[in-house]
């Protein structure tokens, strides 16, 4: 009922008059509501005019609930204000479509089919790259000793806490962050010299 009590207001210009809430209860049209119903298809051709297409009438919507039973002070020209919230209601729908738009192009880029030609393996000269980083690295992490390749594992590999390990180990958090940086510094030393390689 309120409904369509809002959307037939939205179709009638006039100044000062009482509109029906759902609920029976008479309530005074403010000043700005008053001057949204007058100018209203004026908003609506600046929305069209500026870009707002197709979200014109949910922009005027939208207009009408940010202003709709407001306590605000009196405005000097409510008409300009209310250009200026359709503007800015307006940009924020194309910064959200753009976005929109931007996350649809980058998901269909990375979930689309390979290029007809162009195998999605690696080369054998990456593959062979690769396989060796990985044994380097096993061959650090045995060097690194109990228990930071251990402590280093169960941070990297199985996710968990600094404060779980401690407590799994019997050790405190200082103790985990002490043999963790130890292990960061031998894994960005062994980084280094494979990328100098």
């Amino acid at each position: 009922m309120e409904d369509e009590i809002s959307i037939a207001i939205l179709r009638q210009p006039f100044r000062e008059c009482a509109d029906k809430i759902g609920d029976g209860v008479d309530r005074k049209v403010n000043q700005l509501e008053a001057v949204f119903l007058e100018h209203r298809d004026k908003l609506a051709r600046f929305l069209n005019r500026n870009g707002g297409g197709s979200h014109t009438e949910d922009l005027l919507q939208e207009i009408w609930l940010k202003i709709r039973g407001g306590t605000l002070a009196p405005i000097d020209d409510p008409v300009s204000y209310l250009h200026r919230i359709a503007y800015n209601l307006m940009l924020n729908h194309r910064r959200g479509d753009a976005r929109s738009n931007r996350r649809e192009r980058e998901w269909s880029t990375v979930s689309s089919p390979t290029e007809p030609g162009i195998s999605d393996e690696p080369s054998i000269e990456r593959s062979l790259i690769a396989r060796e980083s990985v044994r380097a690295a096993h061959e650090q992490l045995r060097l690194m000793g109990e228990p930071t390749a251990s402590i280093f594992r169960l941070h990297r590999v199985d996710g968990k806490t600094q404060r779980a390990i401690a407590q799994e180990l019997g050790m405190g958090i200082s103790t985990v962050e002490k043999h963790l940086r130890e292990a960061y510094r031998l894994m960005i030393a062994l980084k280094g010299s494979l990328n100098e390689a």
